[in-house]
């Protein structure tokens, strides 16, 4: 996929956070480890979000792509990120939003609290 089509995958899911209450507090947040496509808060919780935009699923889900090995880069950026503002206190969770870009009207796919956070035991 194009650099192009991932970016607006990014900003259509960015703005359906914000349509659902959320503030972006990062996009493309970069650490040694990994990155994290979206940082968005409200009240108490913090999302952590990989976006994963798609022209079909004939390789899988966009969830379906966020591997194991995946999981924990961003896991363990979210702990950095935490570390560095001072944040931690909040609840936080790890969703992906599927975009699908061959249907422009169609909803993204929220999959909330696709995987769990284990940061927090280390």
């Amino acid at each position: 996929m194009s650099l192009e089509r991932g970016k607006a995958g990014e900003e259509q899911a960015a703005q359906f956070l914000e349509s659902n209450g959320y503030q972006i507090l990062d996009r493309n947040y970069n650490s040694r480890v990994g990155e994290i496509d979206i940082i968005a808060g409200r009240r108490d919780v913090i999302l952590f979000v990989e976006v994963k935009a798609r022209s079909s699923n004939q390789f899988g889900t966009g969830a379906e792509s966020v591997t194991a090995s995946k999981q924990q880069k961003i896991i363990k950026t979210a702990g950095m990120y935490l570390a560095r503002h001072g944040r931690g206190r909040e609840r936080v969770r790890f969703d992906v939003i599927e975009i699908d870009l061959s249907s422009p009207d169609s909803e993204p796919q929220w999959i909330q609290g696709a995987f769990e956070e284990s940061w927090r035991e280390n």
